[in-house]
């Protein structure tokens, strides 16, 4: 873009007095419908375009109130445009004060739920292509996510090696759960089902093992992202507010893959396994990572067989103290015969009792080594609460999560990249965060997520001298630390 152009962006002012470069963990492509159904006849054939025509009015009849007016307009058409030319992006980029951006999926966020099995992966596998070929020839300064269907584990790997094997995608985007119709339904009044939604978890009482794709993601060294939140689900589900549906439904989404991902055990059997949160912030991180710890403290099963056993129940002193402060309906004999008061059944599985069995946590640091290391957090740039994460006196046993910098340019949230890199740099000016935190936060966050899994994924990018820097100090603290 034109230098006057560029003198005149606060962003890229802000970024020339940074001494670190600034990479976007989460920027988005406004996708061309026109161009998608092109490489879905290549993929799928005429019938099944077909198909997906067929769905696309389907989709329009269901009463959620849907996203609507959802990119910039008016004074701001060039950024709409920019979110739908690479090249244009690639070389307004610097306006918004970034080095490299990730660049994400918008068409895609509806597919990762779609309910035709055979169509589902058409078109994931259209869009992939699509994205392969717009954004080939700016490499240096973005590249695009890849979108991954988890309605099992085996669809996820087919696709997962085919983008990065034939594709040379590097990052992949995953939904944070898999949505279904209610089975019975399904099965007695197939017409009705598409009204009906049952979640599943891709970990917790899944009805597959999801192991094998966690695996593969390890052998390919791509680190899953999820970017999906929990709109149409049962509490966002107005018909008339859009906003009432949309508030909160990234962070939902994310914490319920990221609860469920701790507690089954992910980051203890895969410990070098990376994993984004997209888009939702990190204050539900911070209220999720304290609580595991508060959990932990009174459910942990020593002290549940100590201090919360029924069969320890002192009985004596129990009827002694309804004797002395009872009433006419809450005598002695009723507690003699109702032992198990308050949900503390005498015959509980005591083989069952642990919770945190399959995550494997003894102590209390356990909780801080299976979660901070490996979980990365999309923050967007307006986003104040961005700052919980930095907060080590808020945070137990002083730790900082790891929350990137997520632009989200290209939505409707974002009407002006020009101001993308100040918007969160006022965090450092009201000293919510400090300037280190900030360098976390734009470059060594978004960074580390993708190459601690993928030494080369910056390679011949705009930013492979700073992160080989980078890596190359990581290394040397890593050596000392061992040492």
């Amino acid at each position: 873009m034109c230098a006057d152009i560029l003198a005149k962006s606060p962003s890229a002012a802000l970024r020339a007095k940074l001494p670190h470069p600034v990479v976007d963990a989460d920027a988005h492509v406004l996708e061309g419908e026109f161009v998608l159904r092109d490489f879905i006849k290549q993929v799928g054939g005429t019938k099944m375009l077909e198909r997906f025509e067929a769905s696309r009015m389907t989709k329009r009849t269901t009463p959620h109130r849907r996203m609507f007016w959802a990119a910039p307009s008016g004074k701001f058409t060039l950024d709409r445009a920019t979110a739908m030319l690479p090249r244009l992006y690639r070389e307004r980029l610097g306006e918004a004060g970034v080095d490299f951006a990730v660049v994400y999926t918008t068409y895609g966020l509806d597919v990762m739920q779609m309910q035709d099995d055979e169509l589902r992966p058409v078109v994931a596998r259209s869009l992939n292509m699509m994205y392969a070929e717009m954004f080939r020839d700016v490499s240096d300064r973005l590249t695009p996510s890849a979108l991954i269907p988890m309605h099992t584990p085996q669809e996820a790997i087919r696709e997962l090696e085919f983008v990065v094997n034939e594709l040379k995608m590097k990052s992949v985007t995953i939904s944070s759960e898999v949505r279904r119709p209610v089975p019975e339904v399904l099965r007695d009044a197939p017409e009705l089902a598409r009204f009906t939604q049952r979640i599943y978890s891709l970990t917790i009482d899944s009805p597959y093992d999801y192991d094998p794709f966690w695996a593969k993601c390890v052998e390919l060294k791509v680190a899953p992202t999820a970017h999906s939140g929990s709109q149409t689900t049962a509490r966002r589900q107005s018909h008339s507010n859009f906003v009432y549906n949309r508030l909160g439904s990234f962070g939902v989404g994310g914490e319920h893959l990221c609860r469920s991902m701790f507690l089954a055990g992910v980051p203890k059997r895969f410990p070098t396994l990376n994993v984004g949160f997209l888009e939702g912030g990190v204050a539900w991180a911070c209220q999720l990572y304290n609580d595991l710890f508060e959990f932990w403290e009174k459910r942990n099963v020593n002290w549940l067989k100590e201090h919360m056993d029924p069969a320890k129940l002192d009985m004596d002193l129990m009827v002694e103290m309804f004797e002395r402060y009872g009433s006419a309906r809450l005598t002695p004999d009723y507690i003699r015969t109702h032992p198990d008061l308050y949900n503390a059944k005498l015959d509980e599985d005591r083989n069952r009792l642990d919770d945190f069995t399959a995550c494997g946590i003894e102590k209390e640091s356990d909780i801080r080594d299976l979660f901070v290391p490996n979980f990365y957090f999309g923050c967007e740039a307006d986003d104040r609460m961005t700052a919980c994460a930095f907060d080590s006196c808020l945070n137990h046993m002083d730790s900082k999560l790891k929350a990137v910098f997520s632009s989200d340019i290209g939505h409707w949230d974002v009407p002006d990249l020009t101001r993308v890199l100040v918007d969160a740099w006022k965090m450092v000016d009201r000293k919510l965060i400090t300037e280190d935190d900030f360098e976390a936060f734009t470059f060594r966050n978004p960074v580390m997520l993708h190459a601690s899994m993928n030494p080369d994924f910056f390679k011949g990018t705009a930013v492979e001298g700073a992160v080989a820097k980078l890596l190359s100090e990581k290394s040397k603290t890593a050596r000392a630390g061992a040492a």
